[in-house]
């Protein structure tokens, strides 16, 4: 009884009229006279390749990336260590990290200190918690890496293609269009990706966007797995291409903000937030789902698929409009005009002082940015001290 329901339950989901125009269907992605076409059966490779990327991730950040580090000089701040305190310690694991002060005051009398030690010692075991330095700056490195080499695989998968120059070419044959091995590859490798920084998610640095990040990481992967069961591949190319188009340029920013390169990681996140505006807030929208969404009405009527489609894409464009307006935001406050010189009152040093706040939204892929869609985006303050040459995130 409930094997026939879920057979009819899939029969439901899957029908033809859902996912296709009218008069064509699963029917037509069958392989024929040599041409090979995409298949569901296809995606289960995507889960042992993320594994192999999990394997890869600790292997280069162990090696490469550590090396890498003492390369650029990334050096660990001093940190005060909270004194051992049961107590204190008992309430901080299984109660809250940030006490209230009725829970301060009653936490001085069970431990023997003043209000003021208490705030003290929760503030150092905070800080403790806090991830190092190495450790943001090793995954900042690996996600640049893969950022970067996915971009120039993609770019150089697509510079040959008829659609990557006229997009209303993606439709050109729809739904049967054959499958080439680099579109395989890509689509594969992509998918991989994303799978793999779900897995990692809970070890990974957390960020202040971290919701942001998992619906962006979540509305990818449906995106890339549902265009390439209903053979939107063209189309999921190209806006996988977009979103690596940036992604690699925030995480090098990061990596040399890290390593207290104050002006390179300055001028790398200019160039970024350039890039971004132009391929997300312009690319995307104006041009590719200007043909996801007004050219297929003027071949096909509206299905269903249509419009599942183009909204997990508008999902995304809502999380692009969200970081921009914060990238936006730090980009103005790097511009020469907008630092505010300060010196301080009990300063030796002759120099002025230059102290900028700013908010810092980062990108962690992936259509995780796109982005990779596919890219982690967060806000993290940092603090430009000209004396110091300090950059802190």
């Amino acid at each position: 009884m409930a094997e026939r329901f879920l057979h009819s339950l899939s029969d439901w989901v899957w029908q033809d009229r859902l996912w296709f125009p009218a008069g064509l269907g699963w029917a037509d992605l069958k392989d024929r006279d040599g041409l090979v076409f995409a298949k569901g059966s296809d995606l289960w490779v995507i889960f042992p390749i993320a594994v192999c990327f999990l394997i890869i991730r600790q292997i280069f950040e162990r090696t490469v990336a550590v090396k890498l580090a003492s390369l650029l000089r990334v050096r660990e701040k001093p940190r005060v260590r909270a004194a051992p305190n049961t107590t204190l310690e008992f309430y901080f694991c299984n109660a809250s990290k940030f006490p209230s002060q009725s829970s301060v005051e009653e936490l001085t009398k069970q431990s023997g200190c003043s209000v003021r030690q208490v705030q003290r010692w929760f503030r150092r075991r905070r800080n403790q918690e806090r991830p190092s330095q190495i450790k943001k700056f090793r995954e900042a490195s690996w996600r640049f890496t893969f950022y970067l080499l996915a971009f120039i695989a993609g770019l150089g998968a697509l510079i040959d293609k008829p659609w990557f120059y006229d997009m209303e070419e993606m439709w050109n044959g729809f739904p049967t269009l054959p499958l080439l091995p680099s579109q395989y590859w890509y689509y594969m490798i992509e998918l991989g990706f994303y799978i793999s920084l779900l897995f990692s998610v809970a070890t990974d640095v957390k960020r202040k966007d971290f919701k942001e990040q998992i619906v962006h990481h979540v509305a990818t992967i449906l995106l890339i797995s549902f265009s390439w069961l209903v053979n939107y591949i063209r189309a999921g190319t190209l806006i996988m291409l977009v979103h690596d188009a940036s992604d690699y340029l925030l995480e090098s920013a990061k990596m040399f903000n890290y390593a207290e390169w104050r002006k390179t990681c300055n001028y790398i996140f200019i160039l970024f937030a350039a890039v971004f505006i132009l391929t997300r807030l312009v690319i995307l929208p104006f041009w590719i789902l200007h043909t996801t969404w007004v050219y297929p009405l003027t071949i096909y009527p509206p299905f269903f698929g249509f419009y599942f489609f183009n909204g997990l894409l508008l999902v995304l464009q809502c999380l692009h409009i969200f970081w921009a307006v914060l990238i936006l935001r730090m980009a103005i406050k790097f511009l020469p005009g907008n630092v505010r010189i300060h010196k301080p009152k009990h300063s030796l040093n002759p120099k002025p002082q230059l102290n900028l706040v700013i908010n810092h939204t980062c990108l962690n892929r992936s259509l995780h940015s796109p982005h990779r869609a596919m890219t982690t985006w967060n806000s993290i303050p940092i603090q430009v001290t000209e004396a110091s040459s300090k950059i802190r995130f």
